[in-house]
C-alpha cells in the first residue's frame, strides 16, 4: 500500500489532513496549532512531498523523520506531523479492520469520562451554564474561568484585591450550585503570577477542585513545579506543549498531577502514547486537551481507551451563551461518534478512529480564519485571556 495524496482541508475553524491511498483508504487528521492553521497546512504539504509514494503503515518511521528532518520544530510543524500522524493510524486501523486502540495493545475501557465547557461573561450566566451540564449528566465542568469569559475587546483592570476575592468568592459559587457530585476543573489560561496564582490555590482549596489548570504561563517549568510543591489542589498543565522533553522536565520536577497533552499537537496519537507512558512512570494522570473538533476528540478517545492512566476526557460545547448546552463542537462535519450518557462517551469500535467525514462537509462550511487579537489593559498593554 502507498500514499496516492495528502490533502490539507480547512472547514469552519478547523484544520484537516485527508491522506489517500493506492488501496482505497482514507485517513483524516487535524492539527491543534489553532492560531496559526495557515503556517501548519503549508507544513502538511512540505510534508506530503516526502509522504506521497511512502507505505503509510510504517507510522514510527514516518513520524521520527517528520519530526527529526529539518531541525525545528514548535507548534505549525507538530500540529502538521499530528494530524499526519493521526491520519496514518486511520488508515491502519482501516486497512486490518480494527480500532486504532487495538494497535496500541487493546482497550482497557469501554467508555470514558467526559467534562464539559462552561462560559460566561458574569457569574451568574457561568453558574447557569454549571447546573444545565450537571442537568445533562455531566459529573465534571472544565474550561471553566472564574476570572469570567468578557469580551477581548473590553479594557481589563482590576485592584489586587478585588481578583483575588472575586476568583475565590467564583469558585465558591459555582461547588454550591453544582453540589459535590460534580467535579470543578479550574482554569485560569495563564493569567496569573506565581504570587497571585499561590493565593488562588489555596484559596479555593475549601472547594476541592479537580485540578487547577495553568494558573501561570506553562513555558516557565520551574515556576510552575514551585507552584505545585507549595500549594494543596493538584496542578493540570500541558496543552501548549509541542515535545516529549517539555513532559519530561515537567513531570521530573513534579511540576504536575494532571498532564493535558494535544493528540493534535504534541505529535499526534505516536507522540500522546509516549506522554502517556511517561506520566504512568510517574504516577501522573492524563487529562488529553480538546478544545478541537470531533475528529480531535476521536483520536483522543482511542488513546483514552488505552491507556491505565487516564482521568478524564475534554468535551468541547458550542453553545450560544444564553441558552446553554447546545452541541459537540463541529458536530456535523463527522458522523461515527455517539452521544455522551451519564456524562461518560462510549469509545467507538469502528474500524481506524471509527468516524466519517460528512460528504460535502469541506463546501458547505465556511472557513473561519483567526485573526491576531489581544485583549487591552487599561493603561494601554494587554493582558492574556
Amino acid at each position: 500500500m502507498k500514499i496516492t495524496n495528502v490533502e490539507p482541508l480547512f472547514i469552519d475553524r478547523f484544520l484537516y489532513v485527508r491522506v489517500r491511498t493506492d488501496a482505497g483508504i482514507e485517513g483524516y487528521g487535524e492539527s491543534g496549532a489553532w492560531g496559526h492553521l495557515e503556517a501548519s497546512a503549508t507544513a502538511i504539504t512540505k510534508f506530503a512531498d516526502y509522504l506521497i509514494g511512502k507505505d503509510p503503515r510504517h507510522i514510527e518511521y514516518h513520524w521520527n523523520i517528520m519530526q527529526r528532518a529539518g531541525h525545528f520544530t514548535g507548534a505549525a510543524i507538530n500540529g502538521a506531523v499530528s494530524a499526519l500522524d493521526i491520519a496514518l493510524w486511520d488508515i491502519k486501523g482501516k486497512w486490518l479492520n480494527v480500532p486504532i486502540y487495538e494497535l496500541l495493545g487493546g482497550a482497557v475501557r469501554d467508555k470514558a469520562r467526559l467534562y464539559a465547557h462552561v462560559k460566561g461573561s458574569t457569574i451568574d450566566k457561568l453558574v447557569k451554564q454549571a447546573v444545565v451540564m450537571k442537568d445533562k449528566g455531566f459529573t465534571a465542568i472544565g474550561h471553566l474561568n472564574p476570572t469570567l469569559d468578557e469580551s477581548i475587546e473590553s479594557a481589563y483592570f482590576k485592584p489586587h484585591a478585588r481578583k483575588m476575592t472575586e476568583i475565590i468568592e467564583n469558585v465558591r459559587l459555582l461547588r454550591e450550585a453544582v453540589g459535590n457530585d460534580v467535579d470543578l476543573c479550574v482554569e485560569l489560561h495563564r493569567r496569573l503570577t506565581v504570587a497571585e496564582a499561590l493565593t488562588i490555590g489555596h484559596g479555593i482549596k475549601p472547594y476541592f477542585p479537580m485540578f487547577y489548570e495553568d494558573p501561570i504561563p506553562p513555558a516557565n517549568i520551574d515556576a510552575m513545579a514551585w507552584l505545585a510543591d507549595h500549594i494543596p489542589i493538584p496542578i493540570a498543565t500541558g496543552e501548549r506543549y509541542v515535545g516529549l522533553h517539555q513532559f519530561q522536565t515537567l513531570l521530573a520536577r513534579r511540576g504536575v498531577e494532571y498532564l493535558r497533552p494535544c493528540v493534535c499537537l504534541c505529535g499526534g496519537i505516536t507522540g500522546a502514547r509516549k506522554i502517556a507512558a511517561l506520566a504512568e512512570a510517574n504516577d501522573a494522570k492524563i487529562v488529553p486537551h480538546n478544545p478541537l473538533s470531533p475528529l480531535s476528540l476521536a483520536a483522543c478517545l482511542q488513546l483514552d481507551a488505552a491507556i491505565p492512566n487516564f482521568a478524564i476526557q475534554e468535551y468541547p460545547v458550542a453553545f450560544a451563551e444564553e441558552e446553554g448546552y447546545n452541541e459537540l463542537r463541529g458536530h456535523d462535519i463527522f458522523t461515527g461518534l455517539p452521544e455522551p450518557e451519564a456524562g461518560f462517551i462510549r469509545i467507538p469500535d469502528a474500524p481506524g478512529l471509527g468516524i466519517e467525514l460528512v460528504p460535502g462537509a469541506e463546501k458547505s462550511r465556511v472557513v473561519k480564519p483567526r485573526t491576531i487579537q489581544m485583549r487591552p489593559h487599561f493603561d494601554g498593554s494587554f493582558v492574556d485571556q
